[in-house]
């Protein structure tokens, strides 16, 4: 029985084209082959007409190179025509893995140097697609998104270069730090796409002797900026929410931020109960890690985190610590951004594939169809939790 539920009624807005950036190969071929056999098991009667032209094929990866120069500059390639094609760049923004040769040095790429890339496709495309959507998970500069003093205002002016200047129609990225930035290019597409149902999925999935109900289990938001999405959360589950608020020291900055004194719980009793602590990344994990102490000391039972994106900045020495000390019980993250080997490894690691929800988006947005079903999940989650068991 195929998987394939969607039954589309338009025609697609152009041949399907999908353009992987350096460092989202494996997520782009898992999104391809998705497609390919979803489009290989679809019977229409117009399959064969011009307006389906290109529609089944063995791949929709149109291939693609950035060769670097010696002084570290670089370009892009294309090794086939996209005129006229729906195209789709995919794109990690935070991939440090990998790494280019400058005056005879390996560097890693930066977000800076991704974001290069990214404009290098653009323009190789050349404006001859008929539509470019940029699907850029972990937002570049997310969390410069808003103007305090006088600072830059990064992720607004990127929005602008790429949608108003390079001709990008739709960005599509997930749990945006804050997704009101999306008002710096008010008349172009912005979908801020929140992996809830993928992650309770996991959750059901990979933990035993669980309990979703007020009595077992509590969400618990890490700082006042991730109450939105926590409660979303909360209120899908049926169970009860908390916070943690952050204390700061205005007086100096530290590495960017000013620094935190102090996390201050607010909420009901966690004692003997499951805990998620709910945010959208994970940078270096120190305050995530302090509000599972937190936790632990309130008497939570046990302690498992959420977030969209495990950057891990710090390395992975403070999680090994706080799992062999019985804080923390497992760590989940999405596979939209780098993860190292040695996290994959590691035994309280649990990684959400989101590539077939991403491949959805892709194949809706290529008919022209709304994507409305995909972006609310609490039907679906719900069906989730009834059939697990967890719901009468």
């Amino acid at each position: 029985m195929p998987d394939y539920t969607q039954d589309f009624t338009n025609i697609p807005y152009g041949p399907l084209g999908i353009v992987a950036l350096p460092g989202c190969e494996e997520l782009a071929e898992k999104i391809d082959r998705y497609i390919v056999r979803w489009r290989a098991q679809k019977q229409s009667e117009h399959k064969n007409s011009i307006a389906f032209a290109g529609y089944e094929r063995d791949t929709y990866i149109i291939n693609a190179g950035f060769p670097r120069f010696g002084t570290g500059e670089g370009k892009g390639t294309l090794s086939e025509s996209v005129r006229g094609y729906d195209i789709f760049i995919v794109t990690d923004m935070f991939n440090y893995g990998l790494t280019y040769s400058m005056y005879g040095r390996d560097v890693p790429m930066s977000p800076d140097e991704h974001y290069a890339n990214l404009k290098r496709a653009i323009s190789a495309i050349g404006g001859k697609a008929r539509r470019i959507t940029v699907i850029m998970p972990m937002l570049y500069e997310g969390r410069q998104h808003k103007r305090s003093s006088r600072e830059s205002l990064d992720c607004a002016i990127a929005l602008q270069e790429l949608c108003n200047t390079m001709g990008v129609d739709n960005i599509i990225t997930f749990d945006a730090h804050d997704p009101r930035v999306q008002n710096a290019i008010p008349l172009k597409g912005f979908e801020n796409v929140s992996p809830v149902y993928q992650m309770i999925k996991a959750f059901v999935n990979h933990v035993d002797d669980l309990h979703i109900d007020k009595e077992h289990l509590m969400i618990i938001s890490p700082d006042e900026g991730g109450m939105g999405r926590c409660i979303y959360y909360s209120t899908v589950l049926g169970v009860d929410l908390g916070m943690f608020f952050k204390r700061r020291d205005y007086s100096r900055v530290v590495n960017g931020r000013n620094p935190i004194l102090q996390h201050v719980f607010l909420g009901s009793s966690v004692k003997d109960m499951d805990v998620m602590i709910v945010d959208d990344m994970i940078s270096s994990g120190e305050s995530m890690l302090e509000v599972a102490s937190k936790l632990k000391e309130l008497g939570a039972r046990r302690i498992f985190i959420f977030a969209a994106f495990g950057l891990f900045c710090e390395g992975l020495e403070s999680f090994d610590q706080q799992y062999k000390d019985g804080i923390i019980d497992r760590v989940f993250t999405t596979n939209l951004v780098y993860r190292p080997q040695a996290l994959k490894e590691r035994e309280w690691y649990c990684e959400v594939d989101l590539s077939k929800y991403v491949s959805y988006i892709i194949d809706t947005l290529n008919h022209d169809m709304s994507v409305s079903h995909l972006l609310e999940p609490a039907d679906r989650i719900e069906a989730l939790l009834r059939r697990k068991g967890y719901k009468q």
